[in-house]
């Protein structure tokens, strides 16, 4: 799966409203359905399926639930080398487990679902780039 592809992938789920533990293109989706989704239309299938989880799992536990997934399905990359088709990981606060995903559209940009919001390109600013945790990219994807 070429990083481009990703890109045209995430886009394409611009505009779907925020659902918590959703993940239907043009119906409803929350951050992690989102990364399911395009993984969905890249390869045909989840790796996975989630446990149901709260709006606050993060706030309220301490395990590393989304970044062990990350690990266990995706491909780690420096954080520094982020670039199209990367997925994001960010944490909140320092002392919390990550809690939020996104796919970069370039070293800058990135389409992430947050709740209140649909789906939606953004700039990757000082304020996300401080909170960035981790970067990983899919499976067979070429950099």
């Amino acid at each position: 799966m070429s990083d481009c592809e990703i890109v045209r992938l995430a886009r394409g789920w611009l505009g779907t409203p925020y659902a918590h533990q959703a993940s239907l293109k043009g119906v409803g989706c929350d951050c992690l359905g989102l990364i399911r989704g395009v993984w969905r239309e890249a390869y045909g299938f989840e790796p996975e399926t989630p446990p149901p989880y709260a709006p606050d799992w993060a706030e309220a536990g301490t395990e590393e639930v989304l970044l062990t997934a990350a690990r266990r399905h995706l491909i780690g990359i420096e954080r520094d080398a982020i670039g199209p088709g990367a997925v994001l990981l960010f944490r909140w606060r320092p002392h919390l487990p990550v809690k939020h995903a996104a796919i970069a559209v370039s070293s800058d940009r990135m389409v992430h679902a947050q709740d209140g919001a649909a789906v939606s390109e953004v700039a990757l600013t000082p304020w996300w780039h401080r909170r960035l945790s981790h970067a990983f990219r899919f499976p067979e994807c070429e950099r």
